[in-house]
């Protein structure tokens, strides 16, 4: 899917178990008991906000309003967070360029953890990336094909480090894919254009578990996920926001104890156990709250705004 933020818990994966019956590694924070305040005030916060130089947050049902807007209150805080020397990563199914969109204003220092973590970018500079091999993208498309030829109403997205591609023009299916991508082309054939393939979505009119099922036999060494009822994913086996926050702690020569992450739903759970400050909302899943250090307020409470209000206001008054 495009944004699979959030998306169903149902993953198929190479044994054929759902993501609901995996398990964590052995870095997330399970044996600790979640915070279980909501008031902005009470949210608990690091033990020294200071030594906070990354802020990672997923995007729907964290971050984003009940009308999936990035709330006004952000932008002064990221001033604020830049002048004390603070990333803040918005982390996403989106495509890059769709994320560098709605963070237009404020792009100075951006970090962008961007198509499920397998595109990370920092100040327009790739930090990372985990495409997927070319013959893995041939035999996908292949059977995605197949599939759509035996009567199946699909439509397919190539979702490149450039740009996205489709090669299905018809308006039902155009006006399914276009809101999703900031730069889309139309293409005679996807595996044409000369681009990295970091993910392939496919779109379903009717069910996509259906499609998953027939396209399970690609989950061997990849990923296969149903992000939606009509929306399923292919992606590189190690592509998840817990690796892409890893990858960029590496490059900025920080750990875990300076990173804080916010999330909400299963596509989150690598990601929190990423970091040592990690923020289930009051919204998430029962899994995500449980893998989570602190909860914080939902995201119709701009619960994010006030973890980061209350962490900054801490920071100024011990740096006086």
């Amino acid at each position: 899917m495009p944004t699979p933020d959030p998306v169903p818990p149902y993953a198929l994966i190479p044994d054929g178990t759902t993501l609901n019956d995996t398990t964590l590694n052995d870095t997330t924070l399970n044996d600790t008991t979640p915070n279980d305040t909501t008031s902005a005030t009470a949210a608990a916060l690091p033990p020294d906000p200071s030594d906070v130089r990354l802020v990672v947050a997923d995007m729907d049902g964290t971050l984003l309003d009940a009308e999936g807007r990035v709330p006004d209150a952000l932008w002064p805080l990221l001033v604020r967070m830049r002048e004390r020397g603070i990333a803040f990563a918005p982390a996403s199914g989106r495509q890059y360029a769709t994320l560098r969109q709605q963070f237009e204003r404020a792009l100075d220092g951006m970090v962008f953890i961007a198509e499920n973590g397998a595109f990370v970018v920092r100040d327009g500079v790739e930090v990372s990336s985990m495409p997927l091999d070319r013959p893995f993208v041939e035999e996908a498309i292949g059977r995605i094909r197949t599939h759509a030829g035996s009567g199946r109403d699909i439509g397919v997205v190539v979702c490149g480090k450039r740009s996205a591609y489709i090669e299905r023009v018809d308006p039902p299916f155009v006006v399914q894919a276009e809101p999703y991508y900031a730069e889309l082309a139309v293409v005679d054939d996807v595996l044409a254009p000369e681009d990295d393939v970091l993910k392939i979505a496919v779109f379903d009119f009717e069910d996509s578990a259906v499609t998953a099922q027939a396209l399970a036999p690609l989950g061997i060494g990849h990923q296969v996920v149903v992000s939606s009822h009509h929306w399923l994913d292919l992606m590189g086996p190690s592509v998840n926001k817990g690796t892409a926050v890893r990858r960029l702690q590496q490059a900025m020569g920080i750990g875990p104890a300076n990173t804080v992450a916010f999330g909400d739903y299963l596509n989150d759970l690598e990601m929190m156990g990423a970091v040592e400050h990690s923020y289930a909302m009051a919204n998430a899943h029962p899994q995500i709250r449980a893998a989570a250090r602190h909860t914080a307020p939902a995201n119709t409470e701009q619960g994010v705004i006030s973890v980061l209000s209350a962490m900054l206001d801490v920071t100024d008054r011990t740096s006086v």
